[in-house]
């Protein structure tokens, strides 16, 4: 029998890195799903939810999206492990998932999907702590960067800007940015932590046009500059004649590899 854990604590905790290890140590399959607390508006998933299944199923191939995996393929595996990511602002008063908003029991159920345990960041010894942070108002600011390419120098600018206060208060910033030569980075910092993560993701798309994968941006802090923000974004994304004169010496390059070998 498979076994499904819903691991829940506030943005920035350590969650998507504990389910990444857990997801490395597991030997059979494994199943991922992420989850808010507020339902989003729209069909669509959430540039948060995109960056976090993005940035796992790169490092993972084999790792299946539970939003998308019929039950019936589940319990085909015997010892499945399907991980649930639930952010939440607020720590459950109690052990059970009686902590669990309706909205999200309501998605639960209509994948069918019960969890068999509930661990809490700040909560439940298992989890580390280092980064669990107690607040009670964050504000929340979220970009869908899909087929955006950034200038790289623009980029280390505004990120360095971001996270040093030019924007407001910022309290946890992660993204996938696309990169002219085909990378994606993956963005990674918290407040209580010494500087910023940057992993580039295993999979490289060609340097021909703009990539198909999914790209965003998520910021959480207080007094944040959501209009400024958005127009030094703007300034620092690649158009379409900037883009190719990035990708020209590139494809070139590949061109010389492929007839040299």
């Amino acid at each position: 029998m498979g076994q499904k854990l819903l691991i829940s604590g506030s943005p920035g905790c350590g969650k998507t890195t504990w389910i990444l290890n857990t997801i490395k140590r597991n030997q059979g399959a494994c199943g991922y799903l992420r989850l808010s607390e507020q339902a989003n508006n729209g069909q669509e998933k959430s540039p948060e939810s995109l960056i976090d299944c993005t940035f796992l199923k790169d490092q993972v191939p084999h790792l299946q999206d539970l939003s998308s995996c019929p039950d019936t393929s589940i319990s085909k595996h015997k010892d499945f492990l399907s991980l649930i990511e639930l952010s939440q602002s607020q720590s459950p008063d109690q052990l059970e998932a009686v902590g669990i908003n309706p909205y999200v029991k309501s998605q639960l159920e209509s994948l069918k999907l019960q969890p068999d345990r509930h661990l809490h960041f700040g909560r439940d010894s298992e989890l580390p702590n280092n980064d669990t942070l107690v607040f009670k108002e964050l504000e929340s600011w979220s970009l869908n960067l899909a087929k955006s390419v950034w200038d790289p120098q623009s980029l280390n600018t505004f990120w360095f800007e971001l996270v040093n206060g030019a924007y407001g208060d910022v309290y946890r910033a992660k993204g996938l940015m696309n990169l002219p030569d085909g990378q994606s980075i993956f963005f990674n910092w918290i407040v209580s932590q010494k500087g910023s993560q940057f992993l580039p993701l295993k999979t490289v798309s060609p340097p021909n046009g703009r990539p198909e994968r999914p790209s965003g941006l998520v910021i959480q802090g207080k007094g944040l500059d959501c209009i400024n923000i958005q127009s030094t974004i703007n300034l620092c994304l690649l158009n379409d004649a900037l883009l190719e004169m990035h990708q020209i010496p590139l494809r070139d390059r590949q061109s010389e590899a492929l007839y040299a070998s």
